[in-house]
């Protein structure tokens, strides 16, 4: 009893000190540590249950017993060892820096063809272009000469420097044609025929050059003058300057390319007098172009704009054209969309005509053709890895479009006439405004590394003005290709068809009558070509035009050679 007093006594005093000690302010004391607690594997709870397990019984294993019936195979196999299979790797096709052609076939035709060059190609090279091909003619029921000839020169010289490079080109080109195409209804005097000189001869001289900037805004320029003339005191003199620029706009990049434009010609007579035909015009353009590139899409937005001035008439004029175009990919490879608008200035000159149709007359007018715009859209892409296509539909729209129309007879067979142009065998040029409807589509097939295929087929619809049709310009063109190549042999194949055209014709005092509407009829042309390669620098060839052996017209009256062989070889060199 006195032992649980003394226990009460004691637990009250430590809670009212406690107590007390809480009602103290907070003062700095020292905590003396003597030792951390540690606990001991004593103070944990052990579990001291354990599992029971069931005693199971023996189950006793089934005794299997295993036969094998063998007997012998007789073998002769016996493994070889592999071995390492290396890359036969093809030997680099030696590339020669010149050759010379040569040959020669029917109708008395020599050809002959060069291309020699020398200089470093890091600091300069030089070289020259020789081509030659003539015929001594031989078309059957041709009244008058038929030949032909051409030959050109070609001189360069290039520099190369760190920042910039340049070129000078310089050449000159002779060409010789017959006015031969007698209208097949008209009965010619011989003494007429034989008072004719049917030569016609064009020349062009020419010297020009460019320069290429690095890292610059100005890209460069080329310049280049031409004086063509012919064999009846023609002359024409041009001069085309188009400087280059780039400049950048945040990440995108404007171009824009200037021109100066300057002509100036005379014919020394008219068709039926001999009054001058002058003609001059000086244009300058100015074309800015921002292209936008995209992941899928490729975006140009551009103008052309042309100051021209007639220099002859006193006439100015300004031309503004439109000039967008996108493609967008659909399928990467397989499908893109293409489109845009576009639109030019075209200075027509007596020399292109001369080149699209060598039997016009030295008695032109010289105009120029507003082609207001050309819109159009189509895809392109390809059906399978070696299969590309591609498919445009187009509407353009064209003022003072230039059509060839032969010029009108001045004779009855029999009356003698002052030039040889005159005798219903020659074109002259007349402007309409036309609009065209166009539809193109072409393919490409990669059969083989050796074998390649292709086609193109084009076809316009006309919708002229005052011109009762569009003289001597098909609705269909046709190409089809084939080519073939081997370690030792190539060949290649072309067939040409052009749509059947149209042209007016005149007869002799009807010129205030109505003309007759002529039909030029269809054509196709086969070209092949083919050789052996006996060396790395000897090779063999042949070609065979008009194959088909067809007496076609390009232009009417105009029959072409029939079949046409020729062959020749082809040596490749270093200096």
């Amino acid at each position: 009893m006195r032992k649980l007093f003394i226990i009460s006594i004691l637990i009250s005093s430590t809670f009212i000190y406690a107590q007390k000690k809480e009602t103290d302010t907070l003062k700095t004391e020292e905590i003396l540590v003597v030792k951390p607690y540690t606990p001991s594997i004593a103070d944990a709870f052990k579990i001291k249950s354990n599992p029971s397990i069931e005693e199971t019984k023996n189950i006793e294993k089934e005794n299997v017993e295993y036969s094998i019936f063998s007997f012998p195979v007789a073998s002769t196999f016996t493994p070889s060892k592999g071995k390492v299979k290396g890359v036969v790797r093809a030997p680099k096709e030696r590339l020669f820096q010149n050759y010379i052609s040569a040959g020669f076939g029917n109708y008395t035709s020599p050809l002959f063809e060069a291309y020699i060059h020398s200089g470093n190609n890091r600091y300069n090279d030089f070289g020259v272009f020789i081509n030659h091909h003539s015929s001594e003619g031989g078309i059957d029921e041709v009244l008058l000469d038929d030949n032909f000839a051409d030959t050109r020169i070609d001189l360069f010289y290039k520099q190369f420097d760190r920042d910039y490079n340049w070129q000078i080109n310089a050449g000159v080109q002779r060409q010789v044609f017959n006015y031969y195409g007698l209208p097949s209804e008209v009965e010619f005097d011989e003494v007429l025929l034989n008072s004719i000189d049917e030569k016609q001869l064009y020349k062009n001289i020419y010297i020009g050059g460019k320069i290429t900037m690095e890292d610059s805004f100005f890209q460069g320029a080329s310049a280049e003058v031409n004086n063509f003339t012919d064999d009846y005191n023609s002359s024409e003199i041009r001069l085309v300057v188009k400087p280059k620029f780039e400049f950048p706009i945040s990440t995108e990049l404007i171009n824009a390319e200037v021109l100066v434009d300057l002509i100036s010609g005379k014919f020394k007579q008219n068709y039926t007098v001999e009054d001058d035909i002058k003609y001059s015009f000086l244009n300058l353009g100015f074309n800015p172009n921002f292209e936008v590139l995209r992941d899928n899409l490729t975006f140009n937005l551009g103008a052309k704009l042309y100051y021209s001035n007639n220099l002859e008439q006193k006439e100015n004029n300004f031309y503004a054209y439109p000039n967008v175009t996108a493609s967008l990919k659909i399928v990467d490879e397989v499908f893109t969309l293409v489109g845009g608008v576009t639109g030019d200035l075209i200075q027509n000159n007596y020399k292109d005509f001369a080149n699209e149709n060598p039997y016009v007359s030295p008695t032109l007018t010289i105009a120029q053709t507003d082609k207001q715009y050309k819109a159009f859209a189509g895809a392109k892409g390809k059906l399978a890895s070696n299969i590309g296509y591609n498919f445009t539909v187009s509407h353009t729209s064209e003022k003072s479009k230039p059509l060839f129309i032969q010029n009108t007879i001045l004779t009855d067979g029999t009356l003698a006439v002052d030039q040889a142009y005159q005798l219903g065998n020659s074109f002259g040029v007349v402007y309409d405004d036309v609009k065209t409807l166009g539809v193109n589509a072409g393919i490409s097939i990669e059969a083989s590394d050796k074998f390649t295929f292709g086609g193109i087929i084009n076809y316009n619809n006309y919708s002229t003005t005052t011109q009762k049709e569009a003289w001597n310009l098909p609705d269909i063109t046709a190409t089809i290709t084939g080519d073939y190549v081997s370690n030792s042999w190539f060949a290649g194949a072309k067939l040409f068809y052009v749509g059947a055209t149209k042209d007016l014709v005149y007869s002799y005092g009807d010129m205030a009558l109505d003309p007759t509407i002529t039909e030029n009829d269809s054509y196709l042309d086969l070209n092949l070509n083919g050789g052996y390669i006996f060396s790395e620098r000897l090779t063999a060839f042949a070609k065979v035009n008009n194959a088909l052996g067809t007496k076609y017209q390009p232009f009417l009256n105009y029959k072409v050679q029939t079949i046409q062989i020729l062959a020749g070889i082809t040596y490749k060199f270093d200096l």
